[in-house]
């Protein structure tokens, strides 16, 4: 029995497809719940980082910040979810879903790249457009809210899709913590014969074919915002 046919046979006669699409569904679930706390959480940390510092508490929280994304940024994303998963968890009595802690991981994670992007995007609005704001009487977290975090999300939208797109490909590392992604989904079905040649080739292609579709849906945004600014 040739390669294709011992991964056919597993593919397509013993269903291992519906691993896979399973597999795919936990990939794309975890990076895109774990992009939105990111961002969430990335823009918390960027306002934090461009307010003004003249109080004890901007400076507090400043220091917290630069911890927080200090850990996050200097240790690999397996070592946070096994130390997550394995370590705080059970050290806090706390039982949660496998994938439900990987979404909260990589949504930590993520919060800490976010941040430096959205501080950039923040600082690449002209000041005087938040000092026209309080002109008219808006205060500094609506002025920042309604003026000039848009206009940021805007100008990083190609960027936070680089994030995406990374995150994908992170969740390579989710067996870890003993969740079915596509990377073991792939890997599940060369295990009966010990046979993974053509698997992690499918799982390269899958992986290219994911980003290539995400770019395609990012293009597209960027150019129905450049549509909405000229119309404007």
């Amino acid at each position: 029995m040739s390669k294709w046919d011992m991964f056919y046979e597993q593919f397509v006669t013993y269903h291992g497809y519906r691993t896979v699409l399973n597999g795919l569904l936990v990939t794309v679930e975890v990076a895109v719940f774990g992009l939105l706390i990111g961002i969430v959480i990335g823009t918390l940390i960027a306002v934090v980082r461009v307010v003004p510092k003249y109080k004890r508490l901007p400076r507090v929280l400043n220091r917290i910040c630069d911890v927080y994304v200090g850990f996050f940024r200097g240790s690999p994303m397996v070592v946070q979810l096994l130390l997550g998963y394995y370590v705080l968890l059970p050290a806090m009595h706390i039982t949660l879903n496998s994938v439900l802690v990987a979404v909260i991981v990589f949504g930590l994670n993520s919060g800490a790249y976010v941040s430096e992007i959205m501080r950039s995007g923040i600082q690449s609005i002209d000041v005087g457009q938040l000092e026209a704001a309080r002109a008219l009487g808006m205060t500094y977290p609506a002025s920042m809210l309604r003026i000039v975090i848009p206009q940021a999300v805007k100008n990083i939208m190609p960027t936070l899709g680089n994030e995406f797109i990374v995150l994908i490909k992170e969740t390579s590392v989710l067996s870890f913590i003993a969740i079915i992604d596509l990377t073991e989904a792939f890997t599940k079905l060369g295990d009966p014969n010990y046979e993974y040649i053509i698997p992690y080739l499918m799982l390269a292609i899958s992986y290219l074919v994911l980003v290539l579709l995400i770019t395609f849906g990012l293009r597209f945004i960027e150019r129905r915002l450049r549509r909405s600014d000229r119309s404007h």
